[in-house]
């Protein structure tokens, strides 16, 4: 029996949905089963069972299989790709291949010749199938494709010749130059710009090593180096930032700015040591990929009529929230330039200072001389300002000052770690701070996430179950006679079914009742209950319409809000 045929008979799709899936399946091509699964109407297991029937084989759960990174080698890329096969694993001999079609003789007869190893077939859904010649394999052609000519802006380099062990700094100098070396890390910056990535881990591990992207805000494997050449890696950077290369001992932080494409990229390195050889970050800060324009970063009508009444007012503060990631810097730069005017004296206190920005005046502050967010505060005071803005406020120091400024006529802008608007005011009271002062002062605050928005060239309706709603925290009656939305997974968003972010932003506006509230000690729920009786929607709210809009998915808006 064909494959639709055996769901049918074991009830796991209806009459209907075959009928969608066969429609989809004349529109856009592709397997019956990847279009069943694209809307949504059967998963990875289900499919995976009717294929065993339907093929005669036996089957293997990909998304369940540890992939070993030896195995996958012996399998040239582009065979594997042309094929849409995945060696599983080699038990002397024995070739256990995952295949989409395992009865394909042809292709076992090449691939054994190619191994000389025995094949034995199995069967495996083909978007799982793709999913791991994404995730593990990088043709040569891609790499052609990416590397291309760095220049730095500093390249220089003071060698200290002194014994580590069995390796000298000179030694590891000399790797830091070679060739090889170059080429890799050179591949990897231009790799991580033109993907979008905004972080990059090298990672060692006791004889591996792992390379990261966090792109779109969710870490993914990339092309590591041979583990022999991860300190010459790590040196490469460390020379490019002006770290010290022979300090393997303590955490050090750097930075350095390249141009690739002829655009300029600003790289923020942090290295640490771990218990097999430093562990390196960067940041990765495109400001001409940034727009810094309030209206695009995905406030509500409402919120955004809310954030630019109280960052037009005289004075009083106004606070960002958020876990780290969840772009405050974004938002906080937005506000900045939209009153950024030749009437206004804008004054910043920022660790970093990520982004330059015309018309400001931006401090760095460097803890080890003194320069803290505390004492930039006193200094800003005796330079006019109109506005400020913090980085951080994180102690009692910096909220005094900063209460103080408000009262003095100031907008102060800043940013609290808390999860939620309301709970920001608890958070700043229990530093010390008079609730009267805090409800004197305060003009707005705004908490706010970071989503993955559907990638668009590969969008399609998704149909999930009550069951599986309810598993992901939310109510079945709220999706009851709308539609929802997912990406398939494309080359345009290299198969993921997302592509760019949106912002969630939860904006708690003062009113007199809420200052009252403030005042006389109220708890964040109760403020936050008076909050959306005014109009305020929470993040979780924010996030059920984008995702009833068809901008992001259930998925993404459980795992980035909770219930409240």
């Amino acid at each position: 029996m064909r494959v639709g045929r055996i769901l049918l008979v074991e009830r796991s799709i209806t009459e209907q949905q075959l009928k969608l899936a066969l429609r989809r399946q004349r529109e856009t091509g592709g397997r019956l089963g990847a279009n069943l699964m694209a809307l949504g109407f059967v998963n990875e297991r289900t499919l995976l069972k009717a294929l065993e029937k339907h093929l005669d084989a036996k089957g293997v759960m990909l998304s369940e299989y540890p992939m070993d990174k030896e195995v996958l080698n012996l399998i040239p890329p582009e065979i594997a790709r042309a094929y849409g096969v995945i060696p599983l694993k080699r038990e002397g001999n024995v070739l256990y291949l995952a295949m989409i079609n395992p009865t394909d003789v042809q292709v076992q007869d090449d691939i054994r010749f190619r191994t000389g190893c025995t094949v034995v077939p199995m069967v495996a859904v083909e978007t799982s199938i793709e999913k791991v010649l994404k995730d593990h394999y990088e043709t040569k052609a891609l790499e052609d494709e990416v590397i291309g000519d760095i220049v730095f802006d500093d390249d220089s380099l003071e060698i200290v010749d002194e014994a580590e062990g069995e390796e000298t700094v000179s030694d590891l100098a000399a790797q830091v130059d070679s060739g090889p070396v170059v080429e890799y890390v050179n591949y990897l910056l231009k790799k991580a710009v033109v993907e979008g990535a905004s972080d990059l881990h090298v990672e060692p591990y006791e004889k591996d090593v792992r390379v990261r992207l966090r792109i779109d805000g969710v870490l993914r494997n990339y092309t590591p180096p041979p583990w022999r050449l991860h300190k010459a890696v790590v040196s490469r950077l460390k020379v490019m930032s002006n770290l010290k290369i022979q300090e393997k001992r303590q955490p050090q932080d750097g930075r350095f700015e390249a141009r690739i494409d002829g655009r300029r990229i600003d790289f923020r390195i942090s290295t640490v040591p771990t218990i097999f050889g430093e562990k390196v970050a960067l940041r990765i800060l495109d400001s001409e990929s940034i727009e810094f324009d309030l209206s695009k970063l995905g406030f509500t009508e409402k919120g955004l009529q809310d954030t630019r009444i109280a960052i037009q007012k005289p004075h009083g503060i106004i606070l960002l929230t958020g876990p780290t990631g969840s772009g405050k810097t974004t938002t906080l730069y937005s506000i900045l330039r939209e009153i950024n005017k030749i009437t206004v004296n804008i004054s910043t206190a920022e660790d970093p200072v990520e982004y330059t920005l015309f018309g400001i005046n931006q401090v760095q502050v460097r803890e080890e001389i003194g320069l803290t967010f505390t004492s930039a505060l006193k200094s800003f005071l005796r330079q006019d300002p109109d506005v400020i803005m913090v980085g951080e406020i994180r102690d009692k120091p910096t909220t005094d000052i900063s209460i103080r400024a408000a009262l003095t006529g100031h907008i102060v802008l800043s940013t609290v770690h808390t999860n939620s608007a309301a709970a920001t005011i608890t958070r700043v009271v229990n530093m010390g701070v008079a609730p009267f002062l805090m409800a004197s002062t305060l003009e707005l605050i705004i908490s706010q996430r970071l989503v993955r928005k559907v990638c668009p060239r590969c969008k399609a309706p998704h149909k999930l179950s009550d069951e599986e709603i309810i598993k992901r925290g939310f109510r079945p009656e709220v999706f009851r006679g709308k539609e929802i939305f997912h990406g398939i997974g494309c080359n345009y968003c290299k198969g993921t079914g997302y592509k760019g972010r949106s912002g969630l932003f939860e904006v708690l506006a003062m009113s007199p009742i809420i200052r009252k509230m403030i005042t006389e000690g109220a708890t964040s729920d109760d403020i936050e209950e008076q909050a959306v009786k005014e109009g305020m929607e929470t993040l979780r709210v924010e996030g059920l319409k984008k995702v009833l809009e068809g901008v992001t998915t259930i998925d993404e808006i459980s795992r980035e809000t909770m219930e409240r």
